[in-house]
């Protein structure tokens, strides 16, 4: 009898402690996302003369199609829109004054990139009415969530939150440079400017407010494989205030990924999309990780796993179209020439300690047999 009554009793004690075990917030229990970024989008006149499919039509999908499926993959994808989407109402523009036709977008939504920094030297290059425009489209994009530049003082104040797979991340876009352009008397909010003690306030806001918190910074010197100081302070900075990704871009060039203290720094990831000549130019990369949340009796553990680097090149023209975006893990000779001794340059520039695992090149010896 003792048995019989007391089996369901231990039953229902263990199911008790199991349920309790599983509530979130329970010691011991972690979440995680996947996130994914990559550099510049960087239209050119002869990116959207090759995306345009009627006089004032574009169609950009196509140049995005091979990275397609490893950026859906993923929870949060980030992407740095370097030039200003204001649409061919404004008069599309190329360097040095960028307009973009707003199909960029579009593009980069549909391939599963819903992370965006509209903070860069750019973003003031066509005025005021280039930076609404902008800011109008991206406000309807409600499975995007985007940084660096606002509508009015209150919106550049509110920090920027999604949760995934219960974990909150808070979004923060800045640049240090604004090629000498200034936004309206009063308007400073069109332009996130990198400060130390605005920094200061936003990142200790968005502690407050989120689990996990992502820095996008556009910085550096163009077409530098190393971090300036100036980078290099800034990091510092940020990761002495609790930062936990930092994603570098405006070098036009890959520089490291390396760990300051707690924080992942990718220094830049090069351009993603571009007209630009030179190889080393044409080189960018994809980082992913995985974001782990874990709660601790101490308060909550935020850790960073599986970092891991991918190559990528973009030239004009290729056997797979203009300006497609190629990994190198699927190149090939009639695309790059020697491209394994190109991968092993370029991951040196990447790769400086530990920090980050890079996937390595397509088999070119294995291609031939298969052709």
């Amino acid at each position: 009898m003792i048995r019989r009554k007391t089996f369901p009793l231990v039953l229902i004690s263990l199911s008790l402690i199991l349920v309790l075990w599983a509530q979130p917030g329970a010691p011991g229990m972690s979440s995680r996302f996947s996130f994914a970024a990559v550099g510049d989008a960087l239209i050119h006149q002869g990116v959207y003369n090759a995306a345009r499919v009627e006089d004032d039509a574009f169609d950009f999908r196509p140049m995005l199609r091979l990275i397609a499926d490893r950026i859906a993959r993923h929870d949060l994808a980030f992407y740095n829109q370097e030039t200003i989407l204001g649409g061919v109402e404004l008069g599309l523009s190329t360097y040095p004054r960028f307009n973009s036709p707003q199909e960029v977008g579009d593009a980069f939504i549909d391939t599963g990139f819903n992370l965006v920094s509209l903070a860069n030297n750019h973003t003031l290059d066509r005025g005021e009415n280039a930076v609404l425009r902008s800011l109008e489209y991206w406000s309807g994009k409600e499975s995007v969530l985007t940084a660096g530049s606002y509508f009015s003082q209150t919106d550049r104040d509110e920090i920027q939150t999604v949760e995934v797979n219960g974990i909150t991340c808070a979004f923060l876009a800045y640049t240090t440079l604004t090629n000498g352009l200034r936004p309206p008397n009063g308007k400073a909010y069109y332009v996130n400017v990198y400060d130390p003690e605005t920094a200061r306030a936003d990142v200790e806001k968005a502690r407050a407010n989120a689990d996990v918190v992502i820095v996008s910074m556009h910085w550096g010197d163009e077409y530098v494989f190393a971090p300036t100081k100036e980078q290099t302070e800034i990091a510092e900075h940020l990761a002495e205030l609790g930062v936990h990704i930092i994603v570098g871009h405006h070098p036009h060039v890959v520089q490291p990924v390396t760990m300051v203290g707690d924080t992942l720094v990718i220094y830049s990831l090069g351009n993603f999309l571009s007209a630009q000549k030179e190889l080393f130019k044409l080189v960018g990369l994809l980082v992913s990780l995985d974001v782990v949340k874990t709660d601790t009796p101490e308060g909550v553990k935020i850790s960073l796993e599986n970092v891991t680097g991918t190559l990528l090149y973009n030239p004009r023209h290729s056997p797979l179209g203009r300006y497609v975006v190629v990994p190198f893990d699927m190149m090939t000779e009639a695309i790059l020439k020697d491209f394994d001794k190109v991968h092993s340059r370029f991951s040196a520039y990447v790769k400086k300690d530990d920090t980050i695992a890079i996937e390595p090149p397509a088999d070119a010896h294995e291609q031939e047999c298969v052709d």
